[in-house]
C-alpha cells in the first residue's frame, strides 16, 4: 500500500571506505504527519541493495544509481 501525501525527491548518502555515493530517492510527506518525509519499503530495499554494492565496491553499478565521490588521498 502506497503512502498518501506529497511526493518529493530527497538525497540519501551511502558511505563506503574512502568513498560515498549520493542518490536521489522518492519520499512522501504523509497527510497524517507531514513533519518529515517517509521512505516506502521499495526505497528501503533499494538503499539496502546499494549498501551491498558499496561493500563490494561495485562502482559501475553504483554509478547507475547516483554519483560516486572518492576521497582524495592527502
Amino acid at each position: 500500500m502506497a503512502l498518501i501525501g506529497e511526493r518529493v525527491r530527497i538525497p540519501k548518502w551511502i558511505e563506503g571506505e574512502n568513498f560515498a555515493v549520493r542518490v536521489e530517492v522518492e519520499a512522501v510527506y504523509p497527510i497524517d504527519d507531514p513533519s518529515e518525509p517517509c521512505l516506502e519499503p521499495q526505497v528501503l530495499t533499494l538503499l539496502d541493495h546499494l549498501r551491498r554494492l558499496a561493500k563490494a565496491r561495485d562502482f559501475a553499478e553504483l554509478e547507475k544509481h547516483g554519483t560516486v565521490y572518492m576521497r582524495r588521498s592527502a
